[in-house]
């Protein structure tokens, strides 16, 4: 693993160790209405307190070196010693308003706590934890409401003896960021506690798993249907009961259909049983119907779905063989009959097309390429992205910006997950069951659950020009039940997923779900 060379590192923190106690305490920052010298060039390698900048705390572990994300200089935060720093600057002056910081960051993890943020706004502080990312750089952003015509720009580390980290081109303008999704797939719920699953609040009160939920920060809610199931859940009726819950509790809903009577994803996207047999176009008008009848049920009860998905993981198509993407212009017709289907019932509703793999920006440009090309209609590009398969956080970044900017839509991560322990509470072996298989700097705890969620919600937040909307993770309530497996043809069938959900195997609900109140 690629580890920043620091420059004169061995030279630089004796001679910053001095320094640091002679340092005047109480420094006054110089007060100026824009951010000084936020890419670190003036002065360069080696500064101690750059220009424009104020520090506070064991102030020699703060300082600049070469190894820029531009330019030639970046601030970072290193001691071989336990530390607690802060890299300040004041602004005042400022026009009261939305104001945006965006840094882009790097970071060994490990530390208490690292963070930039604006404070002494006027308002309630914000920050934004830094993603732990060793090599490359990621971008975060952290916005605020100025009221006092003041705010101060900090970055802060709490670490341990030997974590850094590195902060460059911070920018401070006017702007707003946050997101307008924080949910949950919850299509197991049903099943589960029809089976006898519980939901318990942390504190261990049995309760409402959605209510749990929504009390957490829940916002918005993620369906599966399939179309004739063999357990008879994640159906029609199913989704009807689902939904008048979900719009209860106040959140929004996302209708995630799979055209199939089972799981569709990458690797498989089989037609339902009863359209085996059709004809192409026949097919067209299998998806417009189902999709017809399950949307305006929901609507004809009050239960409008916000958003819906015309397929899941569809990176091969979907309805093979005559939805592959080796026919893009049949696939064409029958996303467009969903799209169209959607649309008659409610044209608010906004429809999204999803693929699997956030990490491969080539694959998700490849695949919307020919839906501009072949004419297909949709509002919302939505995208898998689980670290432990699609890669860094850095690579998602970079596709999310791309197509966010290459297609003019708005994206979210429709699925991501992080286990909560490496432990089974059932028979079947976990998908992520090995210390090997984690995400380098996040480890399998609440904790590591939270910071791998924060994380992925902070590259959202982040897309430009306000084109990312959120994330929903994926089977929050997908506990170990009896009975609730992941195979529907088969009632002993295990759950490999539940070391991923966001309840505990005590069921009570993990201290991970303050990742729902994200900014």
């Amino acid at each position: 693993m690629f580890h920043p060379r620091r420059t004169l590192r061995a030279l630089l923190l004796p001679l910053l160790a001095g320094l640091a106690l002679t340092a005047l305490p109480g420094q006054t920052a110089q007060a100026a209405s824009t951010l000084t010298n936020g890419g670190f060039e003036s002065g360069g390698a080696g500064v101690a307190t750059p220009a424009g900048w104020s520090e506070y705390g064991d102030t020699g572990a703060s300082y600049t070196e070469s190894g820029g994300h531009s330019g030639s200089y970046r601030l970072s935060h290193y001691s071989a010693s336990a530390y607690k720093v802060e890299t300040y600057q004041y602004l005042s002056g400022l026009t009261n308003g939305t104001y945006t910081l965006t840094a882009w960051v790097r970071s060994s993890g490990g530390q208490n706590s690292a963070y930039i943020s604006l404070k002494n706004c006027g308002s309630s502080d914000q920050k934004t934890d830094l993603p732990v990312s060793t090599s490359s750089w990621v971008r975060i952003v952290t916005s605020i409401a100025v009221t006092n015509n003041q705010c101060t720009v900090s970055v802060y580390s709490d670490a341990n003896a030997g974590n850094w980290i590195n902060v460059d081109d911070l920018t401070f303008a006017s702007g707003s960021t946050g997101l307008s999704i924080k949910g949950a797939d919850i299509s197991s719920l049903a099943k589960s506690e029809a089976k006898g699953g519980v939901y318990k609040t942390s504190s261990g009160t049995t309760g409402d798993a959605v209510a749990i939920l929504k009390n957490a920060g829940m916002n918005y809610a993620r369906l599966k249907v399939w179309v004739d199931p063999a357990d008879g859940y994640n159906d029609k009726a199913h989704v009807l009961a689902m939904a008048k819950r979900i719009k209860a509790a106040g959140m929004k809903l996302l209708v995630d259909f799979h055209y199939s009577d089972t799981w569709a994803d990458p690797g498989a996207q089989t037609k339902p049983a009863a359209w085996s047999g059709h004809s192409y176009s026949r097919l067209k008008t299998d998806v417009y119907n189902h999709t017809y009848d399950v949307l305006n049920a929901l609507k004809a009860q009050g239960t409008t779905a916000d958003m819906v998905q015309i397929g899941n993981e569809i990176n091969g198509g979907m309805l093979w063989s005559e939805g592959s993407t080796d026919n893009w212009s049949q696939l064409a017709g029958l996303i467009n009959s969903g799209y169209n289907a959607a649309k008659a019932v409610s044209s608010s509703t906004r429809v999204a097309l999803h693929l699997a793999n956030a990490g491969d920006d080539a694959t998700v440009r490849w695949w919307f390429d020919n839906a501009r090309t072949y004419g297909i209609d949709y509002d919302v590009i939505g995208l898998s992205y689980y670290g432990y398969w699609h890669g860094s956080l850095a690579a998602a970044q970079t596709t999310l910006d791309d197509v966010a900017s290459r297609y003019s839509k708005p994206v979210f991560i429709a699925e991501t997950a992080y286990p909560f322990t490496l432990a089974q509470d059932d028979s079947l072996e976990n998908q992520i069951d090995t210390s090997g298989e984690l995400v380098t700097g996040y480890p399998a705890s609440a904790a590591g659950q939270l910071a791998w969620m924060n994380a992925v919600a902070s590259i959202v937040e982040a897309v430009p020009n306000g084109r990312g909307l959120g994330v929903f993770y994926w089977e929050a309530t997908w506990t170990a039940v009896t009975g609730n497996g992941w195979d529907p043809t088969d009632a002993s069938s295990g759950n490999g997923w539940e070391n991923q959900a966001l309840f505990g195997y005590d069921d009570k609900a993990l201290s991970s779900m303050a990742w729902f109140s994200h900014r």
